[in-house]
């Protein structure tokens, strides 16, 4: 089902939405980058990847899973690799299929930042005023497009 905005209040909802997210991504990549030396992508691939069967997943999906392209997710598991985060490997049903798998270091490092990562998280979400109002607006607009009458 296919929602439109209605009218300015959706835009400004839309317009806080959009500033309380750069808000929570601006410092948890810079406590993360100071604290642990990893870059905000490169997190939330590790978490990923700890979190999947096996601690690995296609290339695809890890690409799907961060929200990522194609591009950006090679140059990212690159980086993880060469840190000794993770390595590649091959599908044995599809020898076209690449794996990224988490090693015992990745593990390990996305352990010690994940405090920090929640800590964070939490606290630029709590000292955010708007914060409240702003996942209730977009409770109302997400009810209002859900009982919408289809055409």
């Amino acid at each position: 089902m296919a929602t439109t905005l209605r009218g300015r209040d959706d835009v400004r909802l839309w317009n806080r939405v959009l500033a309380l997210h750069a808000r929570v991504e601006q410092r948890l990549g810079t406590v993360l980058q100071r604290q642990h030396g990893l870059g905000l992508s490169e997190y939330r691939a590790l978490a990923l990847l700890a979190e999947a069967p096996d601690g690995e997943l296609r290339m695809q999906d890890l690409a799907a899973g961060l929200g990522l392209n194609q591009s950006s997710v090679t140059r990212l598991v690159g980086r993880l690799n060469d840190a000794g985060f993770s390595y590649r490997d091959l599908c044995p049903d599809d020898k076209r299929g690449v794996y990224t798998v988490i090693t015992d270091a990745g593990r390990e490092r996305h352990r010690q930042a994940a405090p920090a990562y929640e800590e964070v998280l939490t606290a630029t979400l709590d000292e955010a005023e708007e914060t409240a109002e702003v996942l209730a607006g977009a409770r109302r607009t997400s009810e209002a497009a859900n009982t919408a009458p289809t055409k």
